[in-house]
C-alpha cells in the first residue's frame, strides 16, 4: 500500500521559515524512480501546483508565486521530499500535498493528472 504521509506544517508569522516533509512508503518502485511534486489548497480555491523535483533530483520546478522563496529537494535513501518555505506570506496559507508520478508518465509537472499517488496534507498558516 502506497503512503505519502506530510508532515511539518504549522502556524506560523509572516517572514517566517517552514520545512515540510513527505515520507514515501510502500511504493512499486525504488523511491528513485518517482519524480515528486508539492501542491497546496487554500480555503475556497482549487488545488494548485507550487514545485516539483524530477526523480535524482536534477529538476526542479517552481510556481510564480513561490519562485525565489521556497526550495524543493529530495533524499532517496530515506524516501523523503522536502520544501523548505522562507519568507513566508499569509496568502501562502493552505493545506499542502506531495504527491508522486512515475518517471515514464508523460504530462506536465505543473499539473495534477499526471501524479498518481497523495498523501493526506499538511495544514499551513501563515498569520500577518
Amino acid at each position: 500500500q502506497v503512503k505519502l504521509v506530510e508532515s511539518g506544517g504549522g502556524l506560523v508569522q509572516a517572514g517566517g521559515s517552514l520545512r515540510l516533509s513527505c515520507a514515501a512508503s510502500g511504493l512499486t518502485l525504488t523511491f528513485s524512480y518517482y519524480h515528486m511534486g508539492w501542491f497546496r489548497q487554500a480555503p475556497g480555491k482549487e488545488r494548485e501546483f507550487v514545485a516539483a523535483i524530477s526523480r535524482y533530483g536534477a529538476n526542479t520546478y517552481y510556481a510564480d508565486s513561490v519562485k525565489g522563496r521556497f526550495t524543493i529537494s529530495r533524499d532517496n535513501v530515506k524516501n523523503t521530499v522536502y520544501l523548505q518555505m522562507n519568507s513566508l506570506k499569509p496568502e501562502d496559507t493552505a493545506v499542502y500535498y506531495c504527491a508522486s508520478r512515475g518517471a515514464v508518465t508523460s504530462g506536465s509537472f505543473y499539473s495534477e493528472a499526471p501524479y498518481e499517488y497523495w498523501g493526506q496534507g499538511t495544514q499551513v498558516t501563515v498569520s500577518s
